[in-house]
């Protein structure tokens, strides 16, 4: 652009990009580099995050709400800031499934990282261009040190992967570049990001052989500019940068171009006024600006309003001071163009600080407040992390409330106000406060806030009387025959515990029903659920059927047998039918917000083709209950066509009898009572009356509002 210029904070003369530094958590020695990406985020592989947290380098789930430490060399000095993951693309083996150690080349591997900084805190990103042949590209090590440069020259493309050979002399790639830029000086760009590096041959020993010309000698692969675009561009990454630039021009007949210059015309009329707010917007915005005298021309201010994402946020932010209703003319032409974002850069850096601050057991219940909060309108998946929640929930338009004429309230401030009753006092009071500036800022009634405040503290009424169920979490996997592993979590309500030490042991049916007995008697009485936390038994689709409800710990000269089933509700959660089908995790919300007044479908038929069921289920987004009553060839494939589609409880009979005791009695049991309700029938089929209780219940029930860990149902070694 002209009078709006991008920042640079680094020598004119400087021929290399500013390599950040990744820190680790637990010594604060360099786990990687990274690339500075935009005003707020820095990008890396997502194995230097893996390694910077402690965790296995190959871990494919996104640390969540876990902090690290970013270092970027500023204008004066190297300052450090804290980070979390905003957008996580997960190392992945060619075929799709999880990387080996020992593996030496592998997919994915990227992480954008969302810096914790005010404004002002970056450089300029450094330009990028495609990586090709023949390039010869330099790299750093993540300690950012002028010394440390690798000279390397890509030698081959391989789709996804460029090979780097490193010259003779000077330094080689090794640990601690991964994650950092690779620097074309020719074409002053970055073409990529270092990857991994290839290291000589070792015994059997692990100590390195004798030099041999025949050894692969100092290479190394990095990530092309052109895959990191691929994977970064469906996440919406990169979108805010490409139109400044590709320098693409606004279309001036688009109907919000010519309302905003006449917005802006009379807010603004004289030259002073104009150059005079162009300068507080570009202060605001972290840009540069032009003439100190000169305003720039207002087509070319209306066109910053039109490229920059929060520039029209943050010039309502200069204008409602002093000038209401030309504020409230800019806000509505604002809203006929996509771009303009909800919140101002200040407004979105005060929410990320004051997030910092929350309990993380209340953050973790926040897709639970965009559920509740967010009724009236299309709500993303909770899936990722906190930063692309909050990135979506700007996008969202305001509820149904308002009269015609008044702006309603964002989603985003719903949101807020749920979470902020979850709060103590003071934590409660600052995110009412950034609430009500904002709401002030777009000119909402504040009528209309005091409604929703109002709603979010019934919700919490609502939560207080109703408190979460205890419940013990255990990951079930076969590790031979009659064989099992585990391993076990605790929630209490505040989040999910593991408690589970060795989880390459397997236990016979038995031991395993003694470990978790062992587990159970340790959590603390509960009056609100008499005592009994829920069992929940996570499993692979395969597994949907193993009786663990009939283990029994049978220790010897106990007085009592010990069954699982009997003593304690039951439940089986098959996590990986959701993981694998995640366009219906919307539906599955849904379907269990409705748990109470949903409906239940009843499935007897057992020549139906269970093809059918998904698509009568497609037609049925108010059922949250299904019964199956067929025989168990097709009702199996019935039961995973429910859960895969998001049905939250599914009932039927592990036995082979039909039509089945079991779902006949359960059609009298509330939804929401099903789980003691199974537990009833469970310790009635095995006393005196087992002749009236004949069946064998299966409950598989999935809780939206509650966690799961996230699970490798293959390889129950890993960790949590």
């Amino acid at each position: 652009m002209g009078w709006f210029k991008q920042i640079g904070t680094g020598p004119a003369d400087e021929a290399r990009p500013r390599v950040a530094t990744v820190r680790r958590t637990a010594d604060g020695k360099t786990a990687g580099a990274a690339v500075v990406l935009g005003v707020d985020t820095v990008l890396t592989c997502a194995h230097v995050v893996n390694d910077a947290l402690g965790r296995s380098m190959f871990e494919p789930r996104p640390p969540r709400l876990d902090e690290l430490f970013v270092e970027v060399k500023g204008a004066r000095k190297t300052e450090q800031y804290p980070a979390r993951v905003a957008h996580w693309i997960e190392p992945r083996a060619r075929d799709g499934g999880a990387v080996r150690d020992g593996d030496g080349e592998w997919h994915g591997d990227l992480a954008v990282l969302r810096i914790d900084a005010p404004p002002g805190w970056a450089p300029a990103p450094d330009r990028r261009t495609a990586m090709v042949p023949g390039q010869k590209v330099r790299a750093w090590h993540g300690s950012g040190h002028s010394a440390t440069f690798a000279d390397l020259r890509v030698a081959a493309l391989d789709g996804p992967i460029g090979y780097l050979d490193g010259e003779g002399t000077g330094m080689a790639v090794g640990p601690g570049y991964s994650g950092g830029p690779l620097w074309s000086e020719q074409d002053g760009a970055v073409v990529g990001l270092v990857a991994a590096h290839f290291m000589p041959p070792c015994d059997a020993g692990g100590v390195p052989l004798p030099h041999s010309p025949q050894h692969l000698i100092r290479r190394s692969w990095g990530i092309p500019w052109q895959r990191i675009e691929a994977e970064l561009r469906p996440l919406g990454v990169l979108l805010g940068e490409d139109a400044e630039e590709t320098g693409e021009d606004i279309d001036r007949d688009e109907p919000a171009f010519g309302m905003l210059v006449n917005a802006v015309s009379n807010a603004l009329p004289s030259p002073y006024s104009l150059g005079d707010t162009a300068r507080q917007l570009a202060l605001a915005c972290d840009v540069g600006q032009g003439s100190p005298v000169s305003p720039p021309p207002i087509e070319e201010f209306v066109t910053f309003l039109l490229r920059h994402p929060r520039a029209l946020a943050a010039l309502s932010e200069i204008l409602r001071p002093r000038n209401t209703a030309d504020t409230d003319r800019l806000l509505v032409a604002g809203r006929l163009s996509p771009t303009p974002l909800l919140l101002s850069p200040r407004e979105r850096h005060r929410l990320h600080q004051l997030l910092r601050k929350v309990d993380r057991s209340v953050l973790e219940r926040i897709p639970e407040a965009v559920r509740e909060a967010a009724k009236r309108v299309t709500v993303p998946a909770d899936r990722g992390t906190l930063d692309v929640l909050l990135d979506k929930l700007e996008e969202l338009s305001g509820d149904g409330y308002s009269d015609d004429g008044e702006v309603r309230v964002p989603a985003l401030l719903r949101v807020v106000e749920y979470v902020a009753v979850l709060c103590p006092p003071p934590r409660q009071a600052e995110l009412r406060l950034w609430s009500d500036g904002v709401r002030v800022r777009l000119g909402i009634p504040e009528a209309a806030m005091r409604e929703r405040r109002s709603d979010a503290q019934d919700w919490a009424r609502m939560l207080r009387g109703r408190a979460p169920r205890k419940r013990v979490l255990v990951q079930v996997a076969r590790a031979g025959r009659d064989r099992h592993r585990l391993r076990i979590w605790c929630d209490e309500g505040t989040g999910l515990r593991q408690v589970s030490a060795d989880s390459s042991a397997s236990y016979a049916a038995s031991q395993a029903a003694r470990e978790l007995l062992r587990v159970l008697e340790a959590l603390t009485p509960s009056a609100e659920d008499g005592g009994r936390p829920l069992v929940e038994v996570l499993v692979d689709r395969a597994d949907l059927n193993l009786p663990v409800d009939e283990w029994a710990a049978q220790v010897p000269g106990e007085v009592v047998p010990g069954v699982l089933g009997v003593e304690f509700p039951l439940v089986v959660h098959c996590p990986e039918l959701l993981r694998r089908h995640e366009r219906f995790l919307p539906d599955w919300r849904e379907r269990w917000r409705q748990l109470d007044s949903g409906e239940t479908l009843v499935v007897s038929d057992p020549t139906q083709d269970p093809h059918q069921i998904y698509y009568e289920l497609m037609g049925r987004l108010d059922t949250v209950r299904v019964s199956v009553d067929v025989p168990p060839g097709p009702r199996d494939a019935i039961v995973q066509i429910c859960l895969a589609v998001g049905i939250p409880v599914v009932v039927w009979d592990r036995g082979r009898d039909t039509p089945s005791h079991v779902t006949k009695h359960m059609a009298d049991v509330a939804t929401r009572e099903l789980p003691d309700g199974v537990r009833i029938y469970r310790a009635n089929a095995r006393g005196t009356r087992a002749p009236e209780f004949p069946g064998r219940p299966v409950l598989a029930w999935a809780d939206a509002d509650r966690t799961v860990p996230r699970l490798h149902l293959s390889e129950p070694q890993e960790s949590a």
